[in-house]
């Protein structure tokens, strides 16, 4: 399973880490111990993110997107079949879904709470992983 540094997990959501650390106080996400340090599960933080989408008025933007369209997120969800993946990303109050070939998905080992870069031009989401 796929943990992240609280910093990463500030980066993941458009927050920063002071809200994240307050969010773990609170309850609201959970963390591990991994080598002396808390970390952020991947599929707790994937949780939160839809939750925080399904209510973007609650998250202030910590900073602006690149006007290169590349927005950093968390996978939320995969579903594949034998040809094609739909891949849903919460990219901080945005919810992207990409289709892409079944292939390309496994191939970027693509699961809830994966960190991912979906990069935006015109009708087309490509994801990437960072």
């Amino acid at each position: 399973m796929t943990s992240y540094r609280i910093p990463e997990a500030a980066e993941v959501l458009g927050v920063s880490d002071d809200t994240v650390r307050r969010w773990i106080d609170a309850g609201r996400l959970t963390t591990e111990s991994e080598g002396g340090r808390a970390v952020v599960p991947g599929g707790a933080l994937a949780e939160l993110a839809v939750s925080l989408a399904d209510a973007p008025e609650s998250v202030p933007r910590a900073g602006a997107v690149s006007a290169r369209n590349r927005l950093p997120g968390i996978v939320t969800r995969v579903l594949k079949d034998t040809v094609m993946a739909q891949v849903e990303l919460i990219c901080g109050p945005y919810r992207l879904v990409s289709l892409m070939s079944s292939e390309a998905a496994e191939e970027l080992g693509l699961e809830p709470g994966v960190r991912a870069i979906a990069s935006v031009k015109s009708t087309n989401v490509v994801v990437e992983r960072p």
